[in-house]
């Protein structure tokens, strides 16, 4: 009889932490999920890795463990002895994670990877091509929650988006889902999380792996082989895009009862992602907020030329098609109507907080009869400025066109 193939495992090393590395196997531990291993856990993968002197963190994602190791030790020594661990493990147990619980068993963990899978082959890559994405954050008791981002906020993806298309959709597929639940955030301002007394969302809460994030002389750094395909990029892409500014990110410092705490928020031109460090260093992944009021400074300033541009138009000229508005401005290349319609959205909040009427009203939807794509009308709702119970959309604009017209007057 021959001999079992040797199990194959690979070593990747973290690009950010010199003290962390991922030991890749041939086929996933776990199906979805992480399992944050500890020192005196009475399991076997557990025994066998806090067994080599030197580990003190161990995680389990798929089929990546992460561990990290003392500083004083050596990975020329530690590699080939926590390889042996993982394969005795492995090759010796018939449950190496112990009474672990295995996502494979778990039915809400089973409909959230079909629910997955659905948004990433038949949703995203539509509403993709204006900007935006649609995310599970969780499913709990067979009831999914969902959140959309990018240009899905001010724009295609809303509420009614996603009760007539999204929602069909996944109810025909799954029809054992319970609920669909829109978690969006569209009312975080400046300071979305650490400025609200309710604290964050906790609709996504888990530990991040080992060596994903790590600060160096004050500064957040995050394993850009990790944070590259939760922002829809590949590693290349996203290093070009912190660089042309494509990519942003912003810290935020806990206040009053989150003090101590700091929450990194990352956004590509369609998707975020957000973590959170406590005092102690530990990071866990958490729900990311709708994009801030005030934007990058290249958004605030195309969100000036298309409101001087706008302010312009003479009368016959009024309303302008979102396409006509992106070329007049001089913007011609793939994603320019999604760069303007969230400069249109900069412009609302601005108005809204001065109590003007939206100069966004003067731009619209080419094939609407005139009227602005339904994330204008949803997006004045969110600010409180939507139309009056009982007003159409169509009076509504008629009405912020008639008030702008009387200011330019």
């Amino acid at each position: 009889m021959s001999e079992a193939p040797r199990r194959r495992i690979r070593a990747q090393p973290s690009a950010q932490d010199g003290d962390v590395m991922g030991f890749v196997l041939d086929q996933p531990i776990i199906e979805g999920g992480k399992v944050m291993l500890r020192a005196g856990d009475d399991t076997p993968l557990s025994k066998a890795l806090f067994g080599v002197a030197g580990v003190t963190d161990a995680t389990v994602a798929q089929a990546t463990i992460w561990i990290r190791k003392a500083p004083t030790t050596d990975w020329v020594t530690l590699k080939p002895e926590i390889a042996t661990a993982i394969r005795t493990a492995l090759d010796t147990a018939d449950a190496p994670l112990g009474g672990q619980a295995d996502p494979r068993d778990d039915p809400d963990a089973a409909l959230l990877r079909a629910v997955e899978d659905l948004l990433d082959r038949q949703v995203n890559p539509s509403v993709a091509a204006h900007g935006g994405h649609i995310a599970v954050e969780k499913v709990a008791d067979s009831r999914v929650y969902l959140r959309m981002s990018g240009g899905c906020q001010g724009c295609a993806a809303s509420s009614a988006t996603l009760r007539e298309g999204v929602e069909r959709m996944l109810r025909a597929a799954l029809p054992e889902i319970t609920e669909i639940v829109d978690v969006t955030d569209h009312a975080a301002g400046t300071t979305p999380f650490y400025a609200k007394a309710d604290g964050p969302s906790p609709m996504l809460n888990r530990p991040l792996p080992p060596g994903v994030i790590d600060w160096q002389d004050g500064q957040i750094m995050i394993d850009p082989d990790y944070l590259a395909p939760r922002l829809g990029l590949t590693s290349e892409s996203l290093r070009a895009g912190l660089r042309n500014g494509d990519v942003v990110g912003v810290t935020e410092t806990g206040e009053d009862t989150d003090a101590g705490k700091t929450r990194i928020i990352m956004r590509s031109a369609t998707r975020s992602w957000a973590a959170e460090i406590d005092a102690s260093g530990a990071a866990r992944e958490i729900p990311p907020p709708r994009m801030a009021v005030t934007g990058t400074q290249q958004e605030r300033d195309l969100a000036a030329r298309v409101r001087a541009h706008l302010a312009a138009l003479p009368p016959q000229a009024v309303p302008v098609t979102y396409g006509a508005l992106a070329r007049a401005l001089g913007l011609w290349a793939p994603g320019s109507i999604r760069k303007v319609t969230r400069a249109l959205e900069i412009t609302m909040r601005e108005d809204a907080a001065q109590n003007r009427p939206f100069i966004a009203a003067r731009a619209v939807s080419r094939g609407r009869d005139g009227l602005p794509g339904e994330g204008f009308f949803s997006f004045a709702r969110s600010v409180g400025r939507g139309p009056d119970a009982g007003e159409s959309d169509q009076a509504f604009h008629a009405r912020e066109i008639a008030q702008l017209g009387q200011t330019a007057a």
